[in-house]
C-alpha cells in the first residue's frame, strides 16, 4: 500500500494485509498523534488494510485562537489590569 505521511511529506510503501494499529506500529507513530484516512474517510485503528490502499496519515493539530482573533481573559484576569 501507499502511505502518504505528512510533517515531512513522504510516501512510503508498506505491504499488507494488516490493520491501522500494525501499520502505525511498523512505521513507530503513536496512534494517538495522527489521523489515518482512505478514500476522504477517517480510519479507526482496528480498520482492515489491504496492499491495494492509497492512505494519508495526518498530525493530529491543536490550538489556535478564537475566530475573531482576540485574545478573551477572565473575569480575574480582566480585574487584576483594571
Amino acid at each position: 500500500m501507499n502511505v502518504k505521511l505528512r510533517n515531512p511529506d513522504r510516501v512510503v510503501q508498506v505491504s499488507g494485509p494488516k490493520d491501522v494499529r500494525s501499520l502505525l506500529a511498523e512505521l513507530a507513530i503513536v496512534p494517538e498523534a495522527v489521523l489515518v484516512i482512505r478514500d476522504a474517510t477517517l480510519l479507526t485503528r482496528d480498520e482492515a488494510l489491504s496492499d491495494e490502499d492509497e492512505l494519508e496519515v495526518r498530525p493530529v493539530l491543536s490550538g489556535g485562537s478564537d475566530h475573531d482573533g482576540v485574545e478573551h481573559r477572565g473575569a480575574a484576569a480582566a480585574e487584576a489590569t483594571s
